[in-house]
C-alpha cells in the first residue's frame, strides 16, 4: 500500500521541476547521434546506418595451426600486423584442439569477402604476416560466407528487433495503460539511438564496425531499459490508486521516481562496475560488446528516470485539460 505521507516528504531530485531542461539535455546528446547515424545512411553504399561487419556483409574465416598458443597480447600484434597490409577489422579468435592426445594451438582470423582472384594473393600476404612473428604456421582450412548470406542475417537481426519492440510495447500497454506503452516505446527507443549513435559516431573516426555480438548487446539493453522503466511504472501506478484524490499527479510522479531512485542508482552501479572489469580486463575481442552494454545501461537508467515520468507528467496534465 502506497504511503499516504510521502508527498509530505522532502524531495532527493525535484524530477518536475527539472522536466523540461532534462528533455533539452536528452534532445542535445541525441543531436550528434542522429546525425552520425544519417551520414552514414547517406555515404555508405548499403545506406546502413552503421558499419556493418563480416557476418553482415559476407567474409572470410581463416584457421591456422601454431606452435606457441597465442595470448591477449599476441592477438593485438595481430590485428596491428594485420592492418599494415590493409587487413581492417579482422576479427581474431584462439582456441585449442585435441587430436591422438595431440593439442594443437588453432587461430580463426575473419576478415571480408575474399574472392578467388584477388583473395590468393591477400591470404598468402596474411600468412606470411603470421609466420614472421610465430613459428611452426600452418594453413588449415579457408571459409568463405558470401555477401548473400550476410544480408539474410541482417534482415532477420532487424526483424528480431522489431518484433521484440512490440511485444513489449503490448505487454506494458496490457499490464498499465495505453499511454505507459508508447512512452515505454518511446524511451526503450532513446536508449537504444544512443547506442547506435555512438557506435556511428565510432564508426566515422574509428572505423568500428559491428557484428552479430552488437544485436546482443542491444537486445541486452532493452531488455535491461524496459525492466528500469517498469519499475519506475509500477510505483507510479499504485501510488496513483491511492493518492490521485488528495494529489495531483506531478505530485504523485516526483514522488514515485524519488521512491524508486536509490534503486535504481544501486542497480546501475552495481552493474557498470562488472562491465567496467570486463571492458579492462576482458580481452580485445568483446571490448565493442561490452561498450555497447555501458552506454544502454547508463542511458537506460538516465530515461526511467528523466525520461520516463517527465514525459508521463506531461501527458497526465494534458489529459487532465482535455478532460476539464
Amino acid at each position: 500500500m502506497a504511503n499516504t505521507n510521502l508527498i509530505k516528504s522532502k524531495y532527493k531530485l525535484d524530477i518536475i521541476k527539472w522536466r523540461y531542461v532534462s528533455l533539452i539535455v536528452t534532445g542535445i546528446l541525441l543531436i550528434p547521434c542522429i546525425v552520425a547515424i544519417i551520414y552514414l545512411m547517406v555515404t555508405q553504399p548499403n545506406h546502413a546506418p552503421l558499419k556493418l561487419g563480416i557476418d553482415f556483409t559476407g567474409g572470410t574465416i581463416l584457421q591456422y595451426s601454431t606452435d606457441k598458443k597465442l595470448e591477449v597480447d599476441d592477438i593485438s600484434k595481430i590485428r596491428v600486423e594485420l592492418g599494415k597490409i590493409g587487413i581492417k577489422n579482422p576479427v581474431i579468435q584462439t582456441t585449442q584442439s585435441s587430436e591422438d592426445d595431440n593439442v594443437k594451438n588453432l587461430v580463426s582470423i575473419r576478415t571480408v569477402f575474399l574472392s578467388d582472384k584477388e583473395g590468393a594473393k591477400t591470404i598468402q600476404d596474411i600468412t606470411q604476416t603470421i609466420s614472421k612473428n610465430y613459428s611452426g604456421v600452418d594453413l588449415l582450412q579457408v571459409n568463405s560466407v558470401g555477401p548473400t548470406l550476410g544480408s539474410e542475417l541482417l534482415k532477420n537481426t532487424l526483424t528480431a528487433l522489431f518484433l521484440a519492440f512490440i511485444v513489449i510495447v503490448i505487454y506494458v500497454s496490457f499490464r498499465f495503460k495505453v499511454e505507459y506503452g508508447w512512452i515505454a516505446l518511446l524511451t526503450l527507443f532513446q536508449d537504444v539511438l544512443f547506442v547506435v549513435g555512438i557506435f556511428a559516431i565510432r564508426g566515422i573516426f574509428m572505423d568500428t564496425a559491428i557484428d552479430s555480438l552488437f544485436i546482443t548487446a542491444i537486445l541486452t539493453v532493452i531488455g535491461y531499459s524496459i525492466n528500469d522503466t517498469i519499475v519506475v511504472f509500477d510505483r507510479i501506478r499504485e501510488n496513483m490508486r491511492f493518492l490521485a484524490k488528495k494529489h495531483s499527479s506531478n505530485e504523485i510522479i516526483n514522488a514515485s521516481i524519488n521512491q524508486t531512485l536509490a534503486r535504481s542508482i544501486n542497480t546501475t552501479a552495481t552493474t557498470l562496475f562488472t562491465l567496467f572489469a570486463l571492458y579492462f580486463f576482458g580481452g580485445s575481442t568483446i571490448k565493442d560488446f561490452v561498450l555497447a552494454i555501458i552506454i544502454g545501461v547508463t542511458a537506460g537508467a538516465f530515461s526511467s528516470i528523466f525520461t520516463a515520468g517527465t514525459i508521463l507528467s506531461i501527458v497526465k496534465e494534458k489529459l487532465a485539460k482535455k478532460t476539464a
